[in-house]
C-alpha cells in the first residue's frame, strides 16, 4: 500500500507529464513498481548509484535533483559567507551529459559557480580539477563500470577527494529532508562557466609528471589499448604519444563513446570478457601489453604475456604488488626512501601489500573498501609522503595530486615499466614472478553473488548475518584463527578466545583468516545489488620453483573454499 501511494505521488505535479506517465506505466506491475518505490535511493560510497528509470529506488532528474538541492543547502552551511564554486564532469553513459547539466542548473540556480566541462571527461580529471580551481566540491555523473542500464552521482570535496563521514551523513540528512517542489530547476546563466580544451594540458601534464620514468629505454613497447566506450579515449593516447610511444593500436570498434557499451557484456575490465577484443588484436599483432579502462576512467586493466607467450589479465592484486614493488626500488635506487613514505590499500585487498611495505621498511596504510578512504588518508598526512596506493578493484594512485584512483596516470605507468623491462631483457610477467618470490607466491578471487530487488537485499542481508552469527569451524581443513568484524568493531581471536578493537569506521565488512594464513572477506557492494566474496591464498615458497605448478596449486585452494563455503 505504501509503495503504491508513493507511485501515485509521482503521477501529479510537481513532476512532469513525461515522468508521470512512465509512473503509470507501472502501476500494474507488481515486481517493477515494488523494485521502483520500495525505499529512496540511498547516498552512499560518494553518491548515488542506480538504474535509470522512474522512482524513488532510481536514477533520474528527481532523484538527482533533491542530491543536488541538498548539497546546494549543505555548501552554503559549510562556507558561509564565501564564493562557493563546484566543478561539474560526466562520462559516456547514456544520459550522462543530460544529468550533467541538470545538477548544473540547480547548483547556479542557488547561486553556487559552476565549472561545467563541455564534453566528457575522466573522474581523476574531475578530482584534479577541482584542487587546480580551488573549488569546494565536484561531482562526475557515472556508475562506473556498472552496467549499461546504471548511471550516478558521485561527489567530491574541496580537496579532491570522495566525501567521507562526517560530511557525507550530514548532507545525507539534508538531501532527505529535500522535498520534489523545493527542488530549483531552472538554473542562472551568470553562474556557468564551461571548461574546455585548456584544463586538458594541464592535467596531462601532471599526469606525465607522476608516471614517466627517467630512463633510456626506448619506450618501444606495442601497446593494445581500448577506452571501453568510456572518455579515456581523450587522454591516454595523447599522453602515451607525449612520452615518446609511437606503436600505440587502438581498439577502433571500442574507442567511440557509447554509453550502450555494445561490443561487451558489462565495460569493467575487471572481466575477462570486456578486454577479449582488446587480447585478440594484441595477438594478432604480436603487441606486448594491452590497456583498458572503465566508462570514466578511474580503473584500468592489464593483460601481459606469460612465458608461454600467452597473454593473461593481471588481477587488481598483481598489477598493485607490480607498480609498489616497482616504484618503490626506483626511490630506493635513488636513495630517496625516507621514514615519512607509505603506500596504501584497503582491507579486502591481497596481504601482499603489506609485504612490500615491509620489504622496502616503509608504511603500509589500510583502510575501508573504497579510494575515499585513501584519499582521505592522504588529507590526513599532509606532512608524510604517498607514494602509491591500490585496491583489488583495479583502482591505483600514484602520488596526490589527484586523489582517487586513476587509470590514466596508471596506464602510463604500466607502459613505463614494461619499457623499463624491456631494455634489461625482461618482460611484466617476469617481474611478477621476481616479486613472487620475494613476497611468497600469492592468488586471489572475488566471487560475486547477483541478487536484484528487493528480494535480492534481504536475501544479501540474511547471508550476511549467518556468516557473522555462524562462522565456520575449518574451511578446506584449516582451521579459523580469527574474525575480524567491522561493523561492530573487533578482530576475535579463537585460539586466546580474545576480542580485539578494530580502529577503523564501522562497515558492514566480515573477515575470516584461517591457519594457513588464507584470508575470505565478505561484504555487500556498496554500489550494486551483489555480495561479495574475496579468496586470497598464499604459500612460502615455490613449488619445484614453478610458477605454473604453485598456481596450480593456489587455484585448487581456492577452489576447495569456494565449494565448502557453496559459493
Amino acid at each position: 500500500m505504501k509503495i503504491k501511494k508513493s507511485a501515485l505521488e509521482w503521477c501529479r505535479a510537481p513532476f512532469d507529464l513525461n515522468m508521470q506517465n512512465q509512473v503509470k506505466s507501472l502501476i500494474n506491475k507488481e515486481t517493477e513498481l515494488k523494485d521502483a518505490f520500495y525505499k529512496d535511493i540511498e547516498f552512499g560510497t560518494g553518491g548515488i548509484r542506480g538504474i535509470m528509470g522512474p522512482g524513488t529506488n532510481r536514477i533520474n532528474k528527481y532523484t538527482l535533483g533533491k542530491v543536488a538541492q541538498g548539497l546546494s543547502l549543505y555548501l552554503k552551511d559549510q562556507f558561509r559567507y564565501k564564493k562557493i564554486k563546484a566543478v561539474i564532469a560526466y562520462d559516456s553513459r547514456n544520459k550522462s551529459e543530460y544529468f550533467a547539466q541538470i545538477v548544473a542548473n540547480i547548483l547556479s540556480a542557488n547561486s553556487i559557480q559552476v565549472f561545467l566541462f563541455n564534453s566528457l571527461r575522466s573522474t581523476p580529471q574531475l578530482s584534479y580539477t577541482i584542487r587546480s580551481l580551488k573549488a569546494n566540491c565536484g561531482i562526475v555523473i557515472t556508475a562506473s563500470h556498472n552496467p549499461p542500464d546504471y548511471n550516478g552521482f558521485k561527489l567530491y570535496w574541496k580537496n579532491g577527494g570522495q566525501i567521507v563521514p562526517p560530511k557525507d551523513i550530514e548532507l545525507e540528512e539534508i538531501i532527505n529532508s529535500i522535498k520534489y517542489n523545493e527542488i530549483l530547476f531552472e538554473g542562472k546563466k551568470d553562474k556557468l562557466t564551461h571548461l574546455g580544451k585548456n584544463t586538458d594540458a594541464q592535467f596531462h601534464k601532471v599526469c606525465i609528471s607522476l608516471a614517466k620514468q627517467k630512463t633510456n629505454s626506448k619506450r618501444d613497447i606495442k601497446i593494445v589499448f581500448t577506452s571501453l566506450h568510456g572518455t579515456s579515449i581523450n587522454s591516454i593516447p595523447v599522453i602515451l604519444e607525449k612520452v615518446g610511444y609511437k606503436n600505440i593500436s587502438i581498439v577502433k570498434e571500442q574507442s567511440t563513446p557509447n554509453g550502450n557499451f555494445p561490443t561487451v557484456l558489462s565495460p569493467n575490465p575487471e572481466e575477462p570478457e570486456a578486454l577479449k577484443i582488446a587480447v585478440n588484436q594484441a595477438q594478432k599483432e604480436n603487441a606486448e601489453i594491452v590497456i583498458g579502462t572503465d566508462p570514466d576512467s578511474d580503473r584500468l586493466g592489464i593483460a601481459v604475456k606469460n612465458e608461454d607467450g600467452d597473454f593473461i589479465l593481471l588481477n587488481g592484486n598483481q598489477t598493485m604488488m607490480i607498480m609498489s614493488h616497482f616504484l618503490l626500488s626506483v626511490r630506493k635506487e635513488k636513495k630517496l626512501i625516507n621514514s615519512k613514505d607509505y603506500i596504501a590499500s584497503t582491507i579486502v585487498s591481497s596481504p601482499v601489500i603489506k609485504k612490500v611495505a615491509s620489504y622496502f621498511k616503509i608504511n603500509c596504510i589500510l583502510t575501508l573498501t573504497g579510494f575515499k578512504w585513501i584519499g582521505k588518508e592522504i588529507e590526513n598526512r599532509k606532512n608524510e609522503n604517498f607514494i602509491f596506493g591500490g585496491e583489488e578493484s583495479f583502482g591505483y594512485l600514484i602520488g596526490n595530486k589527484i586523489r582517487d584512483k586513476d587509470a590514466i596516470t596508471s596506464a602510463l605507468l604500466a607502459c613505463e615499466i614494461g619499457s623499463v623491462l624491456k631494455c634489461q631483457g625482461k618482460t611484466i610477467f617476469d617481474f611478477m614472478i621476481e616479486c613472487y618470490k620475494i613476497y611468497g607466491p600469492y592468488k586471489e578471487r572475488l566471487i560475486n553473488k547477483i541478487f536484484t530487488g528487493k528480494s535480492g537485499a534481504e536475501k544479501i542481508h540474511k547471508m550476511m548475518s549467518n556468516f557473522r552469527k555462524n562462522p565456520p569451524k575449518t574451511i578446506n581443513e584449516s582451521k579459523l584463527e580469527s574474525v575480524e568484524d567491522y561493523l561492530f568493531s573487533y578482530k576475535y581471536c579463537l585460539k586466546k578466545n580474545k576480542k580485539y578493537k578494530l580502529n577503523l569506521p564501522k562497515a558492514n565488512v566480515l573477515i575470516y583468516i584461517l591457519k594457513d594464513k588464507s584470508k575470505i572477506a565478505i561484504r555487500p557492494s556498496g554500489t550494486e545489488p551483489k555480495i561479495k566474496f574475496y579468496i586470497s591464498v598464499n604459500k612460502k615458497n615455490f613449488k619445484y620453483n614453478n610458477w605454473k605448478l604453485t598456481e596450480l596449486e593456489l587455484e585448487k585452494r581456492i577452489d576447495s573454499i569456494v565449494k565448502e563455503l557453496k559459493l
